[in-house]
């Protein structure tokens, strides 16, 4: 066995024994009692032990320079991008103890179930305590991986590989000013009205229709799944095993319906790696802003277009005739695309989405640095909501604890959202210059075009390549607003006749 094989199969195992807490992950989230909580813990922290320590031995090491000697680092071909990607993997692993990543694992498991009990009595005292160790936890992993100007950029960085707090920074103020000026000349239009969603809509018969849409767009039910969660999730035990899940509303058609979309989105990025990706480090998205512009791409900017429901909107009328028979196909549209500010991020409109990332990334970075205690937390997020969307969240569920994300010490994470959205409408545009038919497929249901697309540039590629330059490769530029904000300006002022 050559050096470079040798290495493929030590990283398989460890891709494995992930996979294997990935599956122990979604089942606690889909499945478990509550009372298999520190089972759950105790098993999730020996497997986590187990790939730290599998991934992280000398003998890792070993392989990954031999690999590297017999199939070099440079190039795009998948054996030097591989030893490329291992090897930073494999520097960041080995900065962080064994103990710590069995530590963290058990944390996170437990905090997701205090969480949901937190979240369910809207009472956020019932998890603060668990939130001041899990920001503990993330200032000690932040400490152990290193950064240069803010500890907030070692978390960001495994999340957004070579990203940092000031660039992310930098991208916000750039594009805030015009979110700030286009929301508030919809507020000052004629409002819309989205009492068609706001019916009674059977749950069983919503998981029917929206199943039927994202099949449609592509999600291989072959191999993939989909099932119910407090929070909606994304994950992946390999290529051919991806899961979806959703949360139903029977009075909203909304959140599950493009909820699931959203999910889905996630879901064809996993699904569309090379085959021959599976079981490798390589396999899966690149960047969880690349992930979520995926998912932002299939849920609003396809999902939501006026296309996509010329098609899609006589099935759901078909499927709900007593809620939307007199419901003309334009006021449809309107409705599910208001504008109004919400308390809920997962449910927010386009336009004030990006405010509740913002606010987020803010807040996490004053807990990392101790500028705020995590007992302040729901007053500062109170006081930032209330200057942000001008209402203040009534309890914590609908505030502080709407997020799974702290509870499975996922820090670091939030702003890759926002990128997403803006990264969604750079490759969209980079797709419809190639399609110049692509929203009249669209409008027919068919969907392959964009699909094939999308698994051509940015899915088969896995981790190949980093999000820069991935964008850099599709667009001829890095990451840019400005895109994003014309595509809303265009959208919104058509709808709210600005």
């Amino acid at each position: 066995m050559s050096h470079y094989q040798a290495l493929l199969s030590r990283l398989s195992d460890v891709a494995s024994l992930r996979e294997a807490a990935a599956v122990l992950g979604y089942d606690q989230q889909t499945a478990m009692p509550p009372g298999g909580v520190q089972g759950r813990a105790r098993q999730l922290a020996l497997l986590s032990r187990l790939s730290h320590e599998t991934f992280t031995a000398e003998e890792t090491g070993r392989l990954l320079e031999a690999a590297a000697a017999e199939v070099g680092t440079e190039g795009d071909e998948d054996a030097p991008r591989m030893v490329r990607v291992a090897r930073e993997d494999y520097a960041q692993a080995t900065k962080l103890p064994t103990e710590y990543v069995a530590a963290f694992a058990q944390a996170t498991s437990l905090g997701y179930q205090t969480w949901v009990r937190a979240r369910q009595a809207k009472d956020f005292a019932m998890f603060a305590p668990t939130l001041k160790r899990l920001v503990e936890l993330a200032r000690q992993g932040a400490d152990y991986l290193g950064y240069d100007e803010h500890p907030y950029d070692a978390l960001l960085g495994q999340y957004e590989r070579g990203m940092t707090t000031r660039q992310v920074a930098a991208i916000f103020e750039a594009h805030r000013p015009a979110l700030v000026e286009l929301i508030s000349a919809i507020q000052a239009a004629p409002q819309v009205d989205d009492s068609p969603l706001r019916q009674h809509f059977p749950i069983e018969a919503q998981k029917r229709f929206a199943t039927e849409v994202v099949q449609a767009m592509g999600f291989d039910f072959q191999r993939g799944a989909q099932a119910v969660a407090v929070h909606p999730f994304c994950t992946s035990f390999g290529v051919n095993d991806v899961r979806i899940t959703t949360r139903f509303d029977e009075n909203f058609l909304s959140p599950a319906l493009f909820g699931m979309i959203h999910e889905a989105g996630h879901g064809m990025y996993e699904q569309g790696s090379a085959q021959e990706l599976d079981g490798t480090l390589l396999a899966g998205g690149t960047s969880l802003g690349v992930h979520e512009s995926q998912s932002r791409l299939w849920e609003n900017m396809i999902g939501r277009s006026e296309s996509f429901w010329r098609w899609a909107y006589p099935k759901l009328q078909a499927a709900f005739p007593d809620q939307l028979e007199d419901v003309s196909l334009d006021a449809f549209y309107q409705a599910i695309n208001k504008v109004q500010p919400s308390f809920i991020r997962v449910e927010a409109d386009e336009a004030t989405y990006n405010l509740h990332i913002i606010l987020r990334f803010e807040l996490e970075q004053a807990l990392l640095t101790g500028d705020l205690t995590v007992d302040d937390l729901p007053q500062a997020w109170n006081d930032k909501f209330s200057a942000y969307f001008g209402m203040t969240p009534p309890d914590d569920a609908l505030g502080v604890l709407q997020d799974v994300h702290w509870s499975s010490g996922l820090m670091g994470y939030f702003p890759t959202y926002a990128l997403g959205n803006l990264l969604a409408a750079q490759y969209l545009a980079q797709a419809r210059r190639a399609m110049p038919s692509l929203m009249d497929d669209v409008a027919q249901g068919q969907f392959g075009g964009l699909l094939g697309w999308l698994r051509e540039n940015i899915h088969r590629h896995g981790r190949k390549f980093t999000s820069a330059e991935l964008t850099q490769r599709i667009c001829g530029e890095g990451i840019n607003p400005a895109p994003y904000v014309a595509y809303l300006q265009t959208k919104y002022c058509a709808i709210y006749g600005l």
